[in-house]
């Protein structure tokens, strides 16, 4: 079992903005879903102020685009939401092809525990447009959150020297 696996209810595609969903289809309305992107995760401040951040999350990352698939409940789901017009906003012959999709990304990214500066990539993801625009979400949430608490980590070790540090939080 995933260490993912072992926190949320797998698989997580729906771990995403509507806003994502929405461009997805508007990438297969237009026929351009297969379109070759290349997305890349970054980060434009260093959190609490300091000079560094370490990147974390990429475990999580692997286990989340392994697992990844739209089960019939998610499926299900989407088919209900309406727009303001009340029409659904989700075509069947999108869903179906969200039923059916299959992930045929590639991952570049940096090792875990690397320190990493503003604006340097974390994550690269290429593949079809509409695949790296559904990933992008959870890699952000994904990553981000790891990358603050190893961050947050270090620095408290760094500023304790010699001495030993207990975690009682997480």
């Amino acid at each position: 079992m995933s260490k993912l696996s072992k926190i949320y209810q797998t698989p997580l595609a729906l771990l995403t903005d509507l806003y994502q969903l929405t461009m997805a289809q508007g990438y297969w309305k237009s026929g351009r879903s297969e379109q070759e992107a290349v997305f890349h995760l970054f980060f434009r401040k260093n959190p609490f102020q300091g000079g560094f951040t370490i990147a974390a999350g990429l475990e999580y990352v692997l286990d989340y685009l392994n697992q990844f698939q739209f089960t019939d409940s998610d499926i299900d789901y989407l088919a209900g939401l309406e727009g303001n017009d009340g029409a659904a906003l989700f075509s069947g012959e999108f869903l179906r092809y969200l039923s059916q999709l299959e992930l045929r990304c590639d991952l570049d990214a940096v090792p875990e525990g690397t320190v990493v500066f503003p604006h340097e990539p974390l994550v690269r993801v290429k593949g079809p447009i509409l695949q790296c625009q559904l990933l992008e979400t959870a890699l952000l949430n994904l990553v981000n959150y790891q990358s603050l608490i190893a961050t947050k980590s270090a620095r408290i070790c760094a500023a304790a020297g010699s001495d030993p540090v207990l975690e009682f939080g997480l």
